[in-house]
């Protein structure tokens, strides 16, 4: 078995009542723990802000959530303060069974840039280590799901391609953002980067 399922972001903040709340992103938890099993691993990544990271509306004086502006690795979309160390929205959704998981990836810890994908920050170098993980266990064929599809799946499902992994996303057991259409850009681009969407 070299089958992996990636759970992508099952936190609080991003399900209804969040802080970036993902509309029905709560409705995918029981669909994705019935998804861990028969997986030969199970990953879940979690974003793990430092307070006044560089990717909040926040530390940007006059900008708004969803502005986006140039940061030295490229264009950066700015956001509401979520997923904060410690926190409650942090925490992983209280239904998911994370006892599942084989491992937990935290990414986004570097106040100064921020992770939507599992395999590299931002900048699209530096490496989270997901890579490495995979590869030593022998796992090849790559399923992703989670929140957002149109974001953190999305970078992550394409990194995984360019990688060389087989990758499916499992759009039943993803939930969007779609913002100013991001979510059509995102399926677009996954297709194009070799990415299956089932």
């Amino acid at each position: 078995m070299n089958h992996a399922l990636i759970v992508i972001d099952m936190q609080n903040d991003f399900c209804p009542g969040g802080a970036l709340a993902v509309a029905d992103g709560d409705q995918i938890v029981a669909g994705i723990n019935a998804r861990m099993v028969g997986a030969s691993a199970v990953i879940l990544t979690q974003d793990w802000h430092p307070p006044r990271h560089s990717s909040f509306a926040s530390q940007h004086s006059g900008r708004a959530p969803l502005e986006v502006i140039d940061m030295p690795y490229g264009p950066q979309v700015l956001w509401p303060d979520h997923c904060v160390q410690g926190t409650a929205g942090a925490q992983f959704h209280p239904d998911l069974d994370t006892d599942n998981a084989d491992l937990f990836l935290r990414k986004g810890f570097r106040r100064e840039i921020d992770s939507y994908s599992a395999f590299f920050e931002n900048d699209q170098s530096t490496p989270t280590g997901l890579e490495g993980y995979l590869r030593s266990r022998g796992l090849t064929q790559l399923e992703f799901v989670g929140l957002a599809t149109d974001f953190c799946v999305a970078w992550s499902a394409m990194d995984a391609a360019r990688l060389g992994f087989s990758v499916r996303v499992l759009s039943d057991l993803c939930r969007g953002i779609d913002h100013d259409g991001s979510m059509a850009q995102a399926q677009d681009a996954m297709r194009a980067a070799g990415v299956t969407l089932v």
